[in-house]
């Protein structure tokens, strides 16, 4: 029993427009090496590792974004059901892919309003070597996470494993505080339910 408690198993879906580097990303997070071109291809990968003496698996959808400018911004029902957490990826040097991910937070937080506590996402700068090639600022990356409530980092995937680390590592905290605080409110509805039963059961007699 103690052994299937340690295990903590998470969804990340990759979302953004094309050659924004996601694909590079999920493969540095994955083997620690930066492979520069991919094909489009979509794929679910799976990855365990142990942090803080925990058994954590890593299920990553490395999604394709759709090649016309209308459905830049779409996510399916499947995917968004599927997601513990969403990982938003644009280029500092691609302002047309920021505006995919603008799109993409408004979609998400729109379809999860229905469900109880708006989902972890957490929006990524990529390309952080290329300064001299820069479209967005920084300034403009925070702006977007304040406002939408998401986290946000600056990366290079070319560059450093550290940075892409962080990305996967800081979403699966939030999973898991999201997933604290879904329990203890689902504990706190079982409870009043309890009371209500008693109480109404007294009435009753």
């Amino acid at each position: 029993m103690e052994g299937s408690q340690q295990k903590v198993e998470a969804n990340f879906l990759l979302l953004g427009a094309e050659s924004v580097g996601k694909s590079a990303l999920t493969v540095r997070f994955l083997t620690r090496r930066f492979i520069g071109e991919y094909g489009d291809i979509e794929s679910i990968y799976s990855h365990t590792d142990i942090i803080d003496g925990r058994e954590i698996c890593f299920n990553i959808w490395d999604s394709l974004c759709p090649q016309n400018d209308e459905g830049a911004g779409h996510i399916s029902d499947r995917q968004l059901q599927w997601a513990d957490g969403f990982i938003l990826v644009y280029s500092i040097c691609d302002r047309a892919s920021f505006n995919v991910v603008r799109q993409q937070v408004k979609r998400i937080r729109q379809a999860k309003s229905k469900f109880p506590g708006a989902p972890p996402i957490v929006i990524v700068g990529n390309k952080r070597d290329l300064q001299h090639r820069r479209t967005v600022s920084s300034e403009e990356g925070r702006l977007l996470t304040l406002s939408t409530n998401c986290g946000f980092f600056e990366i290079s995937a070319a560059e450093t494993y550290h940075g892409v680390q962080l990305v996967f590592h800081e979403l699966l905290d939030l999973i898991r505080e999201a997933r604290a605080l879904k329990k203890g409110a689902a504990g706190i509805k079982g409870i009043v339910r309890s009371m209500s039963a008693v109480f109404g059961r007294k009435r009753a007699e």
